[in-house]
């Protein structure tokens, strides 16, 4: 049986697992719509956790921090589902994961435009940043090497030099 609500009813509810409910295709928000175009049903932990990570402020986010947040905002989605959601948003292309230096898997939004990071090792701060000088550089060298880049990752670590960072306390 398919559950359809309206999207309105929905906000603010908590839902067990198995209890979680489809919703009706004519109220597509933008998360929804993101959802179906990646094959995926749309229900609650995927809704939930899809808002979380389109504020700028939970990018590059672990799964447990996602899943704090879930239950600071009263949501009761298990820590098992959001790392399975995780891994269904990275197959569809939903999410990007990382594993920067602490190796943990941190996620954010995959974005349209390339861009690479600058990572803290002291306070964890990642920066994004694109540059096309460095981006031109690459395709050279891989040309070079009778190589067509498909893709790339580039992570730069080191330690920030303002007096907030971890280290400079």
């Amino acid at each position: 049986m398919v559950l359809s609500l309206p999207e309105d009813s929905y906000n603010g509810l908590s839902h067990r697992l198995g209890e979680m409910p489809y919703y009706n295709e004519n109220d597509m928000t933008d998360e929804n719509q993101a959802l179906k175009k990646a094959g995926l049903k749309v229900t609650l932990p995927r809704v939930k956790i899809l808002e979380l990570l389109q504020n700028p402020q939970n990018q590059h986010i672990s799964a447990e921090e996602l899943y704090k947040l879930l239950l600071e905002s009263g949501e009761e989605i298990g820590l098992a589902t959001v790392y399975r959601v995780l891994n269904q948003f990275d197959d569809a292309g939903i999410v990007s994961r990382h594993h920067f230096e602490s190796g943990k898997a941190v996620f954010e939004l995959a974005s349209q435009h390339h861009h690479d990071h600058l990572v803290c090792l002291d306070c964890g701060k990642v920066i994004e940043f694109s540059d096309e000088v460095i981006e031109a550089r690459q395709q050279e060298i891989a040309l070079k090497h009778n190589i067509k880049l498909t893709n790339h990752s580039l992570y730069l670590y080191g330690h920030c030099t303002n007096d907030k960072c971890d280290h400079n306390t």
